[in-house]
């Protein structure tokens, strides 16, 4: 993953998890704001016509004004302006309590003038929980009045937060979110500088490679074309086995670094019109010989007529040595391969067919994978790293071929390649080419 990439989803994920936070904030804050101010009214109220039922005990009048005082959040005075029935207090604070749902555990306490102090009431709870007898009995006198009694709501808060429990919840779910955000962007930041370090190594490696394979090369050959190792007929094997071996390594490393430079996505495509027909028909020599030496055959049917396809020459090559040479390894011991090539509505259809061990259906979407090879157990008779349908994935992608694969376990596997034909023929590139170089030369002379 590039750095850009990585830099926009670090982003925009803050900015997400920016405004997230806020309405979360926000959805909280109103939410106590609304059940604070519910609370409020509903405890006011409440008061209200408590005082108004020992009002009509008594006989009295209640004040025109100022009959319920809150003193603190918790803590309200109730002004009725005559003596007060405390025997009955309590049941008609329960009473209207419960008819508006406010099912908070409070304590009272009655103003007494002859004494001057709040005489206690009562602690009462809508709960069986035993309540935290060293918080209670502070309920403070009111020298403003002189008929009243007050009421504290010593649990207020937890009463609040109990409603608000669905909040709570997702508030909840949100910072496990974000927990899980964050862990994912470390984990993602951690696998990213490991992935760099492991290019930087693979890339260093496979260049310092280079140049003991190019002296074993140039020392091999000089070794096979000596006298003596020519007349030596056990001296001649071993040379050209140091040879083969040399050319494999050459170009498992020559993979690994045009891996490298696709998986990067820094490789050069040099476009240019290639002729299809004598392309494929070069290939295909090249390839018939490798498989005739296993005992297999190599068939052709190439009616591609004269289409050109515009692209890379080397990479091109490529992925048709790649697809052929995954054909000749699966095809078993005497591999049995057809090369068809075939041009119709603007398009190249290029299969490779082989009648080898097949690849499973669960297997055939994880094939392009880098460095994965379909299991075989503990046994890889077939050796290699696993590149070679990544690189010609990647290079398909890169030109905007389609790349397919069918596969019958037992029966063989079918590659193709779909590449849009060129819009100018064979003919009319040189035509193209020769009349630009033909402009130039005469420029001159027009001058």
């Amino acid at each position: 993953m590039k750095n850009a990439v990585i830099f926009r989803v670090l982003v925009l994920g803050a900015i997400a998890i920016a405004g997230i936070i806020g309405m979360q904030a926000y959805w909280v804050v109103n939410t106590w704001n609304i059940n604070e101010e519910e609370f409020s009214q509903k405890a006011s109220l409440a008061l209200y016509r408590v005082a108004c039922d020992l009002v009509d005990m008594t006989g009295g009048e209640l004040p025109a004004r100022n009959v319920v005082n809150q003193r603190a959040t918790n803590y309200y005075v109730v002004n009725i302006e005559s003596e007060i029935d405390d025997e009955h207090l309590e049941y008609f604070l329960q009473k209207e309590f419960e008819k508006l749902a406010l099912y908070a555990d409070f304590e009272y306490a009655v103003f007494d003038c002859a004494t001057n102090e709040m005489v206690y009431g009562n602690y009462c709870s809508f709960k069986p929980e035993q309540p935290d007898l060293a918080a209670l009995g502070d309920l403070p006198r009111d020298d403003k009045f002189t008929y009243y009694f007050s009421v504290k709501f010593p649990n207020r808060s937890g009463y609040l937060l109990g409603k608000m429990q669905l909040s709570i919840f997702f508030s909840a779910i949100l910072l496990v979110v974000l927990l899980f955000f964050a862990y994912s962007m470390h984990i993602i930041l951690r696998q990213k500088r490991l992935s760099e370090l492991q290019k930087d190594f693979i890339n260093n490696m496979t260049h310092e490679f280079k140049t003991p394979i190019s002296t074993i090369k140039i020392s091999a050959d000089v070794f096979q074309g000596a006298p003596e190792v020519q007349q030596n007929p056990r001296l001649l094997r071993y040379a050209n086995i140091i040879r083969e071996q040399n050319q494999r390594l050459n170009s498992q490393v020559e993979k690994v670094l045009q891996l490298a430079k696709a998986e990067q996505g820094n490789f050069d495509l040099k476009l240019e019109p290639l002729p299809l027909r004598e392309t494929l028909s070069q290939i295909a020599d090249s390839t018939a010989v490798r498989v005739e030496k296993r005992g297999g055959q190599l068939h052709r049917r190439i009616d591609v007529d004269e289409a050109v396809i515009e692209t890379d020459r080397l990479h091109f090559t490529n992925i048709l040595h790649n697809l052929l040479d995954n054909a000749i390894k699966y095809g078993q011991d005497s591999p049995d391969i057809t090369l068809y090539a075939k041009a119709s509505h603007g398009k190249v259809h290029i299969q490779i067919q082989d009648k080898g061990v097949g690849i499973s259906k669960d297997q055939l979407s994880r094939v392009f994978s880098k460095f994965y090879r379909v299991p075989t157990g503990n046994l890889h008779k077939v050796k290699g790293f696993g590149l070679g349908l990544f690189y010609v994935k990647r290079i398909c992608d890169a030109q905007g071929w389609q790349i397919q694969l069918h596969s019958q376990p037992g029966q063989g596997t079918t590659a193709e390649l779909i590449i849009p034909i060129a819009k100018q023929g064979i003919t009319g590139w040189w035509q193209q080419l020769w009349g630009t170089r033909a402009g130039r030369l005469a420029k001159p002379a027009d001058s």
